[in-house]
């Protein structure tokens, strides 16, 4: 059917999807507090019906959410629509593509549905191998995200979101905008051990902080099975992940970060833009001689700065003495940077069927098999079936 909406009223009904959403309420679940079909709630949200003054009242009151509150935030974004039709500058397409993507917290991305387990067994062997789709899943949902963006309409007039993976960033809004916007999209899959992600850029390409980071938590569903569901958001400054990478890092003469040569006169796909870190392996007496050299820099010798001149000063400690490559630098989940970190937090503290992420996490990796079939059994409703039901 056709939408009635207005771009007004588009607006309404992403203010009404997100504060559902944010209530971790489903379609369904909602229509049946609202003791309605469940084809009420989608027929309002896809825009095929609109919902008069009454049955708003009755929606917000049953989400949890003032309405008066929400009509104030619908009222902001249609100033801030109106705002962006007349002019629109780097800044604002980022923060208006954060704006969206966390509209994605609870979506369900289409790409990929694991089956129900059939038994208990079946499921506890699930759970040891869930985490090998992490890779394959979070490059569709890296890819869906951005045809998400593309589907709103407040873009459209001054450009379209492209992927250029394996390039940095990995989404770039190609259009007459300049500096261009970019969007490096993760996928995250936090019943693994880690963020394994890296993040290696120089500080100097985030000069006019042109890209941001943008991290996006998923599981299946009911743990380990079902959809890929999206759990939090988080898009921070690509500046400020660098800063607290090299911050944290760097820490001559013991550990140093070095920026990339010049490769500017180099064909696109020769260019180098990441930072690599080295770990000092020379003997006591070497180290020693290094530290002595390093506080012949000054006050600040041990303050990262991505200049010519201090690279220069790094560079002539990597020829003098021995280092070790290391090949864990740059992982999101050691860069220690403060959105990132409160990001983790709030994922893990996630309660999703009975138990949060961070518990799930803790006892899917704990080996403790009648334990994880016990909560496998009690949370996913996952039972073992007779052999007429298998055959069924």
């Amino acid at each position: 059917m056709k939408s009635i909406s207005s771009h007004e009223y588009d607006i309404f009904r992403r203010c009404m999807i997100a504060a559902r959403k944010e209530a971790q309420l489903t379609q369904e679940s909602l229509a049946k507090s609202l003791q309605k079909p469940q084809s009420f709630v989608a027929k309002y949200e896809n825009g095929e019906r609109r919902l008069d003054v009454v049955e708003f009242l009755i929606v917000t009151r049953v989400i949890g959410v003032d309405p008066c509150t929400l009509l104030r935030k619908v009222e902001q974004e249609i100033k801030q629509s109106i705002s962006r039709e007349k002019t629109m500058n780097t800044s604002d397409v980022i923060r208006l593509a954060s704006q969206y993507l966390a509209h994605l917290l609870g979506h369900k991305f289409d790409v990929l549905d694991v089956s129900k387990p059939v038994t208990v067994n079946a499921a506890v062997n699930l759970a040891k191998v869930i985490s090998k789709l992490s890779p394959l899943v979070g490059n569709l949902i890296e890819f869906n995200t951005v045809e998400f963006l593309n589907k709103q309409d407040d873009f459209a007039e001054f450009g379209a979101w492209e992927r250029q993976d394996p390039g940095f960033p990995d989404t770039i809004f190609v259009g007459d905008i300049q500096p261009t916007p970019g969007l490096e999209i993760k996928a995250w899959f936090p019943l693994a051990t880690e963020i394994t992600a890296r993040f290696k850029d120089s500080q100097n390409h985030f000069q006019f902080d042109q890209t941001h980071v943008a991290m996006l938590a998923w599981l299946p569903e009911k743990i380990i099975y079902g959809k890929p569901r999206i759990l939090d958001v988080c898009v921070v400054s690509g500046l400020s992940v660098a800063l607290a990478r090299d911050s944290h890092y760097h820490n001559p003469p013991d550990y140093l970060v070095l920026e990339p040569e010049d490769t500017t006169q180099r064909t696109a796909n020769l260019q180098q833009t990441n930072t690599s870190g080295y770990k000092f392996q020379g003997s006591a007496d070497e180290l020693l001689e290094a530290q002595k050299r390093v506080y012949s820099w000054g006050t600040e010798a041990k303050v990262y700065k991505p200049t010519r001149e201090y690279q220069q000063l790094i560079r002539e400690l990597l020829i003098r003495y021995k280092y070790r490559l290391d090949t864990n630098f740059g992982k999101m989940d050691r860069i220690v940077h403060p959105g990132i970190e409160e990001f983790k937090k709030r994922v893990y503290n996630i309660e999703v069927h009975g138990m949060t992420v961070g518990e799930w996490n803790k006892l899917l990796s704990s080996r403790q098999e009648d334990r994880i079939k016990e909560s496998l059994q009690k949370y996913l409703e996952i039972k073992e079936e007779s052999i007429d039901e298998l055959l069924d």
